[in-house]
Formats: structure tokens, C-alpha cells, sequence
């Protein structure tokens, strides 16, 4: 019988995925659930944006596009990141996908080779599929951990420690999946020295939640000196414009984006047309109701964070971007006898009916930082207050 490769025998996953089939199971089975899983924007695309895709159907651009992407979006990205990250960005480092997943495989591939040794240094807690596309491409991952002393950034002296001639590349996320951290201009000021001294390695700089910022300033670290041309800047229009199911994202730089676009011709071709010409909307249209979803978010943030903080046995801090809660949830463990956030989570979900992810959903845990869950506060106020009412009763009424 033939045979499965290793390479896809051993490629990773995003478990909010499978949580949420497990929702819908249960949802199907008549079970009343509140879902705090996913991390999409619970909102409509706003409608000027919708209008623009209805146009580009109307007007026949729905065919292939350059493998690069329409010219018009290149250029709104280019002038985009240039006026958000304070550098100058031109269209032709621009590269458009479907989604700005692809892209974190695309860079790996681009800088590092099969079964060489060499390394990526990525986040832990961070999204799954670093890790996984790490070892699908054949390149050796080594975790930085976020720390809950540190509000779940990590000490560049740690980096410092972990970099050596193999590394090849390091993967920033700020503000970040699963916690909502964001990484200080101090400490990405201190990490762009570090990177000086290592001239051999690239930067992969997720920052599609760039625009979700609530606390504090969003620092890119490709604005810093002699950054620019080693980082890919990752961005795209899912979380600002509430567009996941659109499929848009975008990187900038000039050295790679050739390579990408040869990657996007082997792959996916193009993103598709109808939604390139959405996302010029996006970036060039009124920011009117992007701006006021970011204002919900912030003050869905402030809620969920109040009342997680009253839980019986709950820590959580107060994240400072995206739409992440990451409490903690070491003394609940103990308080319902649960071994850990992954057999508290099942029970939350099959026990009161609530919805999140566990730590181990995000790679390991950091030794010391206890158990941790993730709740997505793209909820309403109603779901978030009526889900930690839930999570209250569930904890008080399996007291050991």
C-alpha cells in the first residue's frame, strides 16, 4: 500500500479549528453554548467595502490577477505601511496572497533549507502554525517564551542566548496571538540591537493585529535602523475590516518579493481578483467603521478582563492589543481538581456550556507561568458577561 509522507504525517494544525467542530457537534446536539474559540471579528465587512467586491463582480474582474497581486492594492499596501510603520515602502515590495497565512510558509521556505539544521526561533505561546510550518519545511524551531512576569513579552537577553549560525530566522508577533501582548519599543528597540550582531538572520513580523492596539504604541520593528530590508512585514485585512472569510493579506520586502510571487505562481496563483479590489476599498476608503470596531473591542476588553479578574481562582491581566484574553487559571485548576487548563477547558465545555482553548493549544507551557486558557472577546457584552457568569457557578459548584 503506498505510503504517507512524514512531511505531512507530522504537519500541525490550529486547534481553535477543531474546538469549534466540537462546538458545532455539541451545537447540533441541542447543547447551549457560548463560544469564546475563534479568533474572528464577530461583525459584518463594512458595507462600502462589501460595495467594492459587488462592483469588481459587476464589472468582469473576477479572472487571474499578476501572481503579485493588482497594481492599485500594491500600492495602497506600499503607502500604507509607509505612512503606519514610518518607513518608505514602494509597490514593487509589496506581494498579495489569499491571507496572510501563507506567507509565514513562503518565508520560511525563502530563508531556510530542508534538512540543513537551520533554525527559527518563534513565540511560545504564539499561533500554532509557526511551529508547524517550521517542521513541515524542514527547519529546526526553537521557542522564545512570552512570560506572564514580563505582560507576555520576552527578554531579549533570552533571544541573545538562543541565536546562533544556524539561526535564520526570527518570528516577532505584536500584538499577539494567544495573549494579547504587546512587545515594548524598549524591548524591540533592545531586540533590533541584538539582531545587529546577526546579520545572517531575516525577521518575520506578524503584524496583522497591528492596528488593534489599546494600550501603549504599536512599534514596528522594521521602523527601526537597519531593519527594513532583513523583515518581512506580514499584514492584511482579516482582523481590521472584519474580512477572515475573504482571504487577503499582504508582505512587503524588497528582497524576498520576488520569491514570494514565484511561491504564489507554484501555489495558489493569485489571490482572487473580487477581493483584491475589497481590499483597495479597505485600506483607501473611510476608516470610519474599522475605527469603531477597534472601539468595541476595547471596551469588550475591559469587561471580559473585570469580570475574569472576579472568578473564584482567576488571574488575568490586562492585554494591551488584538482581541485575546489569556487568564490564568493555575488556582481554578486546583479549586474544581482539574490537572491542568486542558481537562478544565473540556470540562467548562462539556460541563457549562462555554467555549475556549487551552495553553497547550499554543505550543508548550513556559515552565514556572502555571495553566492558562485563551478567550476570544470577539463576543458581544451579553455573551462575554453570561459566559464568566457560567464559568463562575461551573468553578464554585465543582468545588473539591
Amino acid at each position: 500500500m503506498a505510503n504517507v509522507s512524514q512531511r505531512a504525517q507530522s504537519l500541525g494544525t490550529e486547534n481553535a479549528f477543531i474546538v469549534l467542530a466540537e462546538v458545532n457537534k455539541l451545537i447540533r446536539e441541542g447543547r447551549d453554548i457560548i463560544s469564546f474559540c475563534i479568533g474572528q471579528p464577530d461583525f459584518h465587512t463594512p458595507i462600502h467595502i462589501q460595495d467594492a467586491g459587488v462592483k469588481a463582480i459587476r464589472e468582469g474582474k473576477h479572472g487571474y490577477t499578476p501572481s503579485a497581486g493588482i497594481p492599485e492594492l500594491r500600492q495602497a499596501v506600499a503607502e500604507d505601511f509607509s505612512r503606519t510603520r514610518g518607513i518608505k515602502v514602494v509597490a514593487d515590495d509589496v506581494v498579495v496572497g489569499a491571507g496572510a497565512k501563507p506567507f509565514i510558509g513562503y518565508t520560511i521556505l525563502s530563508t531556510t533549507d530542508y534538512g540543513a539544521g537551520d533554525e527559527v526561533i518563534y513565540p511560545v505561546p504564539g499561533f500554532p502554525i509557526y511551529e508547524s510550518q517550521i517542521k513541515a519545511n524542514g527547519a529546526v524551531g526553537v521557542p522564545i517564551y512570552l512570560r506572564e512576569s514580563r505582560n507576555f513579552s520576552f527578554d531579549p537577553q533570552e533571544l541573545a542566548d538562543k541565536i546562533t549560525p544556524k539561526t535564520k530566522l526570527l518570528i516577532l508577533n505584536s500584538p499577539q496571538n494567544p495573549t494579547g501582548g504587546i512587545i515594548p519599543k524598549k524591548d524591540m528597540e533592545a531586540i533590533a540591537e541584538i539582531l545587529r550582531r546577526h546579520p545572517q538572520v531575516w525577521i518575520f513580523a506578524d503584524e496583522i493585529y497591528g492596528r488593534l492596539i489599546y494600550d501603549g504604541e504599536f512599534v514596528s520593528i522594521a521602523s527601526l535602523p537597519g531593519m527594513q530590508e532583513r523583515t518581512v512585514i506580514s499584514d492584511g485585512c482579516s482582523k481590521t475590516w472584519a474580512m477572515t472569510g475573504w482571504r487577503l493579506g499582504f508582505i512587503a520586502n524588497k528582497k524576498l518579493a520576488p520569491y514570494f510571487t514565484t511561491w504564489i505562481t507554484n501555489t495558489e496563483s493569485c489571490a482572487s481578483q473580487i477581493t483584491q479590489w475589497a481590499g483597495v476599498e479597505a485600506l483607501n476608503g473611510p476608516q470610519d467603521e474599522a475605527n469603531r470596531m477597534r472601539d468595541i473591542f476595547h471596551k469588550r476588553r475591559d469587561l471580559i478582563v473585570g469580570l475574569l479578574n472576579q472568578v473564584p481562582g482567576v488571574s488575568c491581566q490586562t492585554p494591551g492589543g488584538a482581541f485575546y484574553a489569556w487568564p490564568n487559571v493555575t488556582e481554578a485548576c486546583k479549586l474544581i481538581g482539574a490537572k491542568d487548563s486542558e481537562e478544565f477547558r473540556r470540562r467548562l465545555l462539556n460541563e457549562a456550556g462555554v467555549a475556549v482553548l487551552a495553553d497547550i493549544h499554543f505550543g508548550p507551557r513556559v515552565d514556572g507561568d502555571g495553566q492558562h486558557i485563551r478567550f476570544s472577546y470577539a463576543a458581544s457584552d451579553e455573551a462575554i458577561a453570561a459566559g464568566l457568569q457560567r464559568m463562575t457557578d461551573f468553578i464554585n459548584k465543582n468545588r473539591v
